[in-house]
C-alpha cells in the first residue's frame, strides 16, 4: 500500500507497533500463487460464473503485477518465477479435471496432467494435477523490507507506534496513538492482518494457525522444475523449495489453536505429521528438519480477501489479504484502494466487500 500511494505522490505515514516484517510476514512460506483457496468451479457455484472468473483473473493479474513491481525496483528478495502443481488428493482426478475445464473457459494458464503425465514429468504419483504458470516464490521479509525502503526513499515516514483510537470526520481521520500523540490524515488504510480494530466487524473470516518445516539443504534431492505444490482440498498441504536447496513444507492447519502457547504445545506433533507427509509426497527427500515454526493468520470462507471501505467509517479502508494468497492479494488491495482513494471504482470492490454475504 505504501509503495502504491507514494508512487502517486501522496504523503504517507506508516504505523507499526512491531519491527516491520517480524509479525506474520516472517512466518509466511511466500508461495506467490494466483490460484485462490477455493477452486474456480466451486466459487462459480457460490457466486456465479461471471464474478468467479473476474476474481480469478484479478488474482492472476495481481501475481503478475507483483513480480513486475519487484523486478522494476530491483528488490533483492530471491524472487523466482515458478510453475505451480495443484494435486488431486484421492484416487479420482475428477475435481482437478472439473477445475481445468472451468479454467479453460476463463482463459487461465493451466494444463491438465493425468497420472501418467504427472509421473513422467515430476515423478509424483497422484491421480492427476493442474500445472499452471505465472506463480513465484520469494523471501517474504526481504520483499517487505524492499518495498518499505522504496516507500521511505520517496518520503514516507515510519513510526513505531500503536494506534488505539480513530475519529472519523467528513474531511479526514484523527488517529490516536498509545503515546498520547495523534495523526491527522485524509485517509486511513488498515493493513493489520488478523488484528482488527473493534469497529471492523466482518463475518466472512476465521482465524487459523498453520505449521511449517524447512529441511536441511539438499539441492540434489528436489523434485523436477521445483514447482510450487499444493493440494485440491480445503485444508491442504503445500510445499516449495528455496534458493539454497531446502524444502519448505506447510499445512496441518488448525482453527482451534490460535494462541502462541497452544501452537507451541502442538508443534512437535505437527512437525511429525509434516515429516510423514513429506516422505509420502517426495520419498527422495531427506526429512531432516532444520527449522520448524507456526503462525496465526485469517482465512475467509470463500477464499477471497476483504478489500474496500470499512462499513460505517468514512475515509477508513481495509486491505486484509487473508488465506494462502495474502501477498498476492496485498498487491490487488493496493491497486483497488489507490483507485478508490482517487475517486474511482471497480466491480471488484463489491466482490471483495468487507460486509459481503457468502451464500451457504
Amino acid at each position: 500500500m505504501a509503495e502504491r500511494l507514494t508512487r502517486e505522490g501522496r504523503q504517507v505515514v506508516i504505523i507499526d507497533r512491531e519491527i516491520p516484517g517480524l509479525g506474520s510476514t516472517v512466518a509466511s512460506t511466500a508461495m506467490l500463487l494466483w490460484e485462490i483457496d477455493r477452486p474456480l468451479f466451486e466459487l462459480a457455484q457460490v457466486y456465479g460464473l461471471g464474478k468467479a472468473i473476474r476474481c480469478y483473473r484479478a488474482s492472476h493479474h495481481a501475481a503478475q503485477g507483483l513480480v513486475c513491481l519487484i523486478a522494476h525496483h530491483g528488490i533483492a528478495c530471491q524472487m523466482r518465477p515458478r510453475l505451480s502443481l495443484y494435486l488431486a488428493v484421492d484416487d479420482s482426478p475428477k475435481l482437478v479435471r472439473d477445475e481445468y475445464a472451468m479454467r479453460s473457459r476463463a482463459d487461465l494458464p493451466s494444463l491438465y496432467l493425468d497420472h501418467g503425465a504427472l509421473q513422467r514429468r515430476f515423478g509424483i504419483a497422484r491421480a492427476g494435477a493442474l500445472l499452471s504458470r505465472d506463480a513465484a516464490d520469494a523471501d517474504p521479509v526481504w520483499l517487505t523490507r524492499g518495498l518499505l525502503d522504496v516507500s521511505l526513499q520517496r518520503g514516507a515516514r515510519l513510526l513505531k507506534a500503536n494506534a488505539v483510537a480513530y475519529d472519523s470526520a467528513v474531511s479526514g481521520i484523527t488517529v490516536g496513538l498509545e503515546s498520547g500523540h495523534s495523526i491527522d490524515a485524509r485517509h486511513v488504510v488498515l493493513a493489520t492482518g488478523y488484528v482488527m480494530p473493534e469497529f471492523v466487524k466482518p463475518t466472512a473470516q476465521q482465524p487459523t494457525s498453520s505449521w511449517a518445516i524447512a529441511t536441511r539443504r539438499q539441492p540434489g534431492n528436489l523434485w523436477p522444475e521445483q514447482a510450487l505444490i499444493w493440494e485440491a482440498s480445503r485444508n491442504y498441504h503445500y510445499a516449495r523449495t528455496t534458493a539454497d536447496g531446502r524444502i519448505i513444507l506447510g499445512g496441518e492447519d488448525d482453527h482451534a489453536l490460535i494462541e502462541p502457547a497452544a501452537r507451541d504445545e502442538a508443534t512437535p506433533a505437527k512437525v511429525r505429521a509434516l515429516r510423514t507427509y513429506l516422505k509420502l509426497l517426495w520419498p527422495h527427500a531427506s526429512d531432516h528438519v532444520a527449522f520448524s515454526w507456526s503462525g496465526a493468520f485469517d482465512t475467509t470462507h470463500d477464499g477471497l480477501p476483504l478489500i474496500g471501505t470499512v462499513p460505517g467509517c468514512k475515509n477508513i479502508f481495509a486491505a486484509f489479504g487473508y488465506g494462502g494468497n495474502g501477498i498476492t492479494f496485498s498487491f490487488l488491495a493496493a491497486e483497488l484502494l489507490a483507485t478508490l482513494i482517487a475517486g474511482g471504482s471497480s466491480p471488484l470492490l463489491d466482490d471483495l466487500a468487507i460486509d459481503r454475504d457468502i451464500p451457504g
